[in-house]
């Protein structure tokens, strides 16, 4: 959720935006839906850390939360689309993949 908020509030920053908690909630709200609701699959729910899980979450996050912003709020341009995969794909898979990083290296570490 975090990644969510922190994707909505750049985004309202870099485009002078109000920055009202309102403002912030609407921005952020259809993609926390959308997270929510790719969290609670129990393919996530197996293995949450891992990067397939990662993919899978970046994946519904990305198209339930595009979807209910357009029915709310209209088609973004293609470039919100584009910047929303990318900035959410950094956030959300990069913590998995320093994870799994860290993880292996703890594993050689202990062998």
């Amino acid at each position: 959720m975090v990644a969510v908020i922190v994707f909505a509030a750049v985004g309202r920053v870099s485009h002078a935006e109000s920055d009202d908690l309102l403002g912030l909630l609407g921005t952020v709200a259809p993609f926390a839906v959308a997270l929510v609701a790719t969290w609670a699959t129990p393919m996530v729910r197996a293995h949450p850390v891992g990067l397939r899980a990662g993919a899978y979450v970046l994946a519904g996050t990305v198209v339930l939360g595009l979807a209910l912003r357009t029915a709310f709020s209209g088609w973004p341009p293609l470039s919100f689309a584009l910047v929303t995969v990318v900035a959410l794909g950094v956030l959300l898979l990069g913590w998995r993949s320093l994870s799994t990083a860290v993880s292996h290296r703890a594993e050689h570490w202990v062998r």
